[in-house]
């Protein structure tokens, strides 16, 4: 991405801006830190296109840049937001077969919370039928997130037990259905019963309270004694020990963030002799063509779900971008369910 003069490409139907609304971070901190800010409107390079914003998916990584425990990857915007939902409102060199005003969807490395945003055409994803401009924000990093790390990586297969920890938010609404949708059994973990209740309505098969429960007793006695197969770990540290006593033989652990810690010891005899995995992911620093493998998986394994009916963006609450704050706090309250948007 280039920041400076726009120059309009042959497919762009009108004049943009030069200059637009964005979210920035003043330091590291609360939500104090978030502004809007008056931004160059980006001009695609080669291999890109600008994207209008309709909406940006708030996720949990944008709160830990905002805390300072997340920076941006080199090259990539310093303004948060990491998935989007728009139209085309201009093309970089090399690329073709975008028409003006398209809708579409992206998965972004940084950027999103702005009025335009550029990002590779790789990344692009269109809206899929029967899914609204606004809510289609909602797709690209939790169905990138979940396709990857529970399939691409750890392989779930239908039949199989998985465990989904924190079942109520953007990731786990995701885990749950595309599990379902694929055949696996699932159980969650919620921090209550009306949230258990929620994550049922995607198909969760039990759900386990953890602020009362302990979850690798009753994962086993939800699965007679087998234990899960495919554990989607957000807590890290914290949970580690129990994860893998969870796991079934030959079980595969993904964590995916790290909010109860990043260091803890492990059994490395138990890992062997049960023939255990234990994969750590991350997806916004991957290279340019690995992220473009996951979108096409995602469009092949993923799209076709939700078009269908059977998977669907879980929107529980937009914000205008001005509100930007306001959302972070209504995020951080741990009361959300499913996902927050910030629209423009």
């Amino acid at each position: 991405m280039i920041e400076g003069t726009l120059v309009l490409s042959p497919n762009t139907a009108a004049d943009l801006p030069t200059i637009m609304r964005a979210v920035e971070y003043s330091g590291p901190g609360g939500s104090e830190v978030i502004r809007i800010a008056e931004r160059p409107v980006p001009v695609p390079g080669p291999g890109e296109v600008l994207i209008r914003v309709a909406a940006a998916g708030l996720n949990r990584a944008d709160v830990a840049q905002r805390q300072g425990n997340y920076p941006p990857p080199e090259g990539a915007s310093d303004v948060p937001g990491l998935e989007v939902s728009g139209t085309i409102a201009a093309c970089g060199p090399g690329v073709n077969g975008y028409d003006d005003d398209e809708p579409v969807c992206a998965l972004l490395a940084g950027g999103g919370y702005a009025e335009y945003v550029a990002v590779a055409a790789v990344q692009v994803l269109p809206v899929p039928r029967g899914v609204g401009l606004v809510e289609a924000a909602a797709l690209p990093e939790v169905a990138s997130t979940v396709w990857s790390n529970l399939f691409m990586e750890a392989g779930l297969s239908a039949g199989e037990w998985a465990l989904i920890h924190g079942g109520a938010g953007g990731i786990g609404t995701m885990a749950t259905q595309l599990a379902t949708a694929y055949g696996a059994r699932v159980v969650v973990t919620a921090g209550s019963d009306e949230k258990i209740e929620y994550c049922r309505g995607f198909g969760a098969v039990e759900g386990i309270n953890y602020r009362e429960e302990d979850f690798v007793e009753r994962m086993r006695a939800f699965s007679d004694g087998h234990g899960a197969d495919v554990v989607l770990d957000i807590m890290g540290a914290k949970y580690l020990k129990q994860n893998l006593e969870v796991l079934a033989p030959d079980g595969r652990l993904v964590i995916i963030a790290l909010q109860g810690g990043a260091k803890a010891e492990i059994s490395l005899a138990r890992l062997m002799t049960r023939r255990l995995r234990v994969i750590g992911t991350t997806l916004r620093a991957r290279s340019l063509e690995a992220k473009g493998r996951v979108v096409d998986g995602v469009r092949a394994g993923v799209w076709p779900a939700v078009e269908a009916g059977t998977v669907r963006p879980v929107v529980e609450k937009t914000f205008p971008l001005a509100e930007a704050a306001a959302a972070h706090d209504y995020f951080n309250s741990g009361e959300h369910r499913g996902k927050i948007l910030l629209t423009i």
